[in-house]
């Protein structure tokens, strides 16, 4: 008989491999199709054993329709009660594409129509009741075409039977099989799938791998059919058993970041029968990493239509570079919907294919390692867990670099002009700690061209920046190049590398200067002019302590004694500890973001200088200064805003945006403190804005003189790291 697979599109040639193995001799009718010729035993053996496919379908006949008396004359001469009892319950579903019946619910009134009369004929029968066995048909048009199919299968074959509770975002099995299929993974190989959700495509991969039938633990809808006997399936099943191979020696890795959705992973391993090969683990898809050679990463990510936001997908995304250069010898498959999946990680997938989650058009982006049998890879430095290899570092010419990461032929070269310009720096500022007390300090700006790191000293510790410049390296090796710079930067300071910390630091706009950058919090104490000062390494573009506004803040210090001292944008409250340590009467510390300013009191609180004199307030400057009185409130003031931003600020009224843009607003902010400072009272106001132009006509209840080159220090080669004024509110008018 002609028994055709249907399948979502893109999987057709995983079906004919499928049914090949199973010794049919399949074709692609077309799209979705493939047909094959097989006895009853080939219906059970393919329901069975096909993973990719949706259905299997007997095709009792195909012929010409283009109008309903021929599609119900075509219908009535098929032999239907050969398959259908009397009793039996056919319904019909029904599809038309490029036809001129396109009426999908009249042609199959007219398919049940010659289908009944054909049975009452046939069997000698009065009526036909339905109440034993399915026998689901389907009309199919095409073309001007009829093609009457009988269902065999019943519910679609992605339905295995293990899975018997559902979460957001489930991949269907079939599709999680292709992924596996199209991949160079095996039994013998490492696999992990960071992304695991309900563990779909590890449990796939599982039963692949141990050769086990998908279909072996559900029912079809044939098999209640007296036409197929239930020895046939019985054989087939026994069959199915025979051929389980033993477990796999590598078990499968499938991890997530949620523990409810693992939970279920590991019920519908179970109940797969391969639960113990699987290890299932909970982890953020930024710790992955393997000592295991030639693996294959196969995974889901969120596409942020369904699970995730827009903006936390291409977050994620971004990651993927950085986090698979740990894993050098391995192969990365990745389904998504983000068509500039590519564009986003930095390179160009070896293949990709069209794929359908469900109506969701995706890529399946497919980046091909080298071949497990290539093992003179050479590591070159990385802190990563795993080690990175180099195709430059080789020995062999001709050996293929990591999917991800490797370093340039140039890239040792500017090690060492950048480790030789960092050891001269170290030699000329040795003597800072001991003989000025200065322990926190600028090391290295951007000296060697092609080298664009800025690096700052905090006691034992390195914090390494590097500024955003044109290059032709790739993210992944971008991060590479990073390492071995952090690297030769603690060997040549003899700093632990783990004291070394590295950040990309690019143009900042609106709210994205204050983000996060990660979670780690890695936090210490900096030590300056007897002070104290938590500082964070690693979770945001800067540490909370400015080094290049050190003579700044003393001169806060030695100006505070008795006096009401504001600062605005107040940042961690660095200003505000030295003037409370200079003798402050009080301090007013204003910044929009609460962690700051949390942070701002721990700062005093390290300093043992807290008291209610102290007061800390979260908002926006101007509607802060624009709450207060017109009245003498300060006696000194500290203005050092960020250049631009965008923040949220509510009114009595409604919610508005405000805009601080420096060039336009600075005046007006200027101008509005000088409402509430006392006659002679001192501001500094500080920018680190390169384009900046200070307008003295716009201040004119100030005299002012630009003391930039007093305060910033000398360890900054680079003398416009900022400017800075102090201004003097001139004595009012009586």
């Amino acid at each position: 008989m002609q028994l055709i697979a249907t399948t979502a599109f893109g999987l057709e040639k995983l079906v004919v491999r499928e049914l090949q193995s199973l010794g049919y001799e399949p074709r692609v009718l077309r799209p979705g199709r493939i047909t094959f010729e097989g006895d009853a035993a080939a219906i059970c053996r393919a329901n069975l054993w096909l993973r990719t496919a949706e259905r299997v379908v007997v095709c009792l006949g195909t012929f010409a329709a283009d109008d309903f008396g021929l599609l119900f004359d075509g219908t009535k001469a098929l032999p239907w009660e050969e398959w259908i009892p009397p009793t039996g319950a056919f319904p019909i579903r029904g599809r038309s594409h490029k036809s001129q019946l396109t009426s999908v619910p009249a042609c199959q009134r007219i398919v049940n129509k010659a289908i009944a009369e054909r049975l009452l004929e046939a069997h000698q029968v009065a009526s036909l009741p339905e109440t034993e066995g399915t026998y689901a048909i389907e009309v199919e048009l095409f073309e001007n075409e009829a093609s009457l199919l009988l269902d065999t299968s019943g519910v679609g074959l992605h339905k295995r039977g293990y899975r018997k509770l559902v979460a957001e975002g489930q991949l269907r099995e079939t599709l999680a099989a292709a992924m596996v299929t199209l991949s160079v993974w095996n039994r013998d190989r490492p696999m992990i799938d960071p992304f695991c959700g309900t563990g779909t495509i590890a449990i796939e991969a599982a039963l692949i791998g141990r050769n086990c039938a998908p279909g072996l633990d559900r029912e079809f809808a044939s098999e209640e059919w007296d036409c197929l006997p239930s020895e046939m399936w019985h054989t087939a099943r026994e069959e199915a058993r025979d051929l389980w191979k033993p477990p796999l020696e590598q078990k499968i890795v499938a991890t997530d970041i949620d523990p409810k959705v693992l939970e279920l992973a590991r019920f519908h391993a179970s109940r797969a029968g391969v639960g113990q090969d699987i290890h299932f683990q909970e982890q953020a898809f930024g710790s992955l990493s393997s000592s295991r050679e030639y693996g294959c990463m196969i995974c889901n990510p969120p596409y942020g239509l369904r699970v995730g936001t827009e903006s936390e997908t291409k977050q994620l995304y971004q990651e993927f570079p950085i986090v698979l250069r740990r894993l050098p010898t391995w192969s990365h498959y990745v389904l998504t919907a983000e068509k500039e999946f590519e564009k986003i990680v930095g390179q160009k997938a070896t293949r990709r294919r069209k794929l359908y989650n469900a109506r969701i058009e995706c890529t399946y982006f497919q980046f091909l390692g080298p071949k497990p049998y290539q093992k003179n890879i050479v590591p070159v430095a990385t802190p990563a867990t795993t080690p990175v290899t180099s195709a430059a570092a080789s020995t062999d010419p001709e050996e293929p670099a990591p999917v991800f990461g490797g370093l340039h032929e140039e890239s040792e070269r500017q090690a060492s002009e950048f480790g030789s310009r960092l050891a001269k720096r170290a030699r000329h500022l040795r003597r800072w700690p001991t003989r000025r007390g200065i322990t926190c300090y600028r090391l290295y700006d951007r000296d060697v061209p092609d080298v664009p790191l800025v690096v700052d000293r905090y006691e034992d510790a390195l914090h390494i920046a590097e500024y955003e410049r044109p290059h032709d390296r790739t993210p992944a090796e971008n991060a590479d190049w990073l390492d071995l710079m952090a690297k030769t930067a603690s060997q040549v300071l003899e700093i632990d590398r783990r004291r070394v910390f590295v950040k990309h630091r690019q143009r900042q706009s609106g709210a994205s200067q204050y983000s996060r950058l990660s979670e780690k919090q890695v936090k210490m104490v900096a030590k300056e002019a007897g002070l104290q000062f938590q500082i964070n390494m690693t979770d945001y573009l800067d540490t909370g302590l400015f080094l290049d506004h050190r003579l700044t803040r003393q001169r806060v210090r030695e100006e505070a004694e008795g006096k009401r001292f504001l600062n605005l944008f107040g940042y961690t409250g660095a200003f505000t500890v030295y003037a409370a340590a200079g003798g402050a009467a009080s301090t007013t510390t204003v910044d929009l973001s609460p962690t700051y300013m949390a942070w701002g009191e721990e700062n005093l609180q390290l300093n043992h200088l807290a008291g209610p004199t102290h007061q800390f307030v979260t908002g926006e400057a101007r509607a802060y200064l624009a709450s207060l009185p017109t009245k003498p409130l300060f006696d000194l003031a500290v203005i050092d805003p960020p250049t631009f931003s965008n923040t949220k600020r509510t009114t009595s009224s409604k919610q508005e945006i405000s805009d601080w843009d420096i060039q336009r607003h600075y005046a007006e902010l200027l101008e509005s403190l000088a409402l509430r400072m006392s006659p002679s009272g001192v501001v500094y106001f500080s920018t680190n804005f390169r384009r900046f132009k200070f307008d003295e006509a716009a201040l004119p209840s100030y005299q002012f003189r630009e003391i930039s080159k007093q305060t910033v220090p000398e360890d900054f080669r680079n003398q416009r790291i900022h400017r800075c004024w102090r201004l003097v509110r001139n004595n009012p008018e009586p």
